[in-house]
């Protein structure tokens, strides 16, 4: 009986990815319906949170709140030295 909360979402799987599916599905006594809703809850989670957080950078930008690349590229050569500089800050 399906439940009335959920929907079948149906993928072609390689064959291989399948396979650790199955292995990981054994090893954890849990179906494969639950594995891939784990990695599928997962994977989203990470997008959204991709998302959220270029949306800041971009409206960090907007508002003028940015360190030019010289200053930056200065920074990296400068780590491994004797004498790093110290991480630029917006101003």
């Amino acid at each position: 009986m399906a439940n009335a909360d959920t929907k079948v979402l149906t993928a072609h799987i390689p064959l291989p990815l399948a396979e650790k599916v199955d292995q990981l599905a054994s090893r954890l006594e849990r179906s494969r319906g639950w594995i891939v809703k784990q990695a599928l809850s997962a994977w989203i989670d990470q997008e959204e949170e991709r998302s959220r957080l270029t949306r800041e950078a971009m409206a960090d930008v907007d508002a003028g709140q940015v360190i030019d690349h010289q200053t930056v590229q200065a920074w990296v050569d400068s780590l491994g030295t004797a004498n790093p500089l110290p991480a630029p800050v917006v101003a």
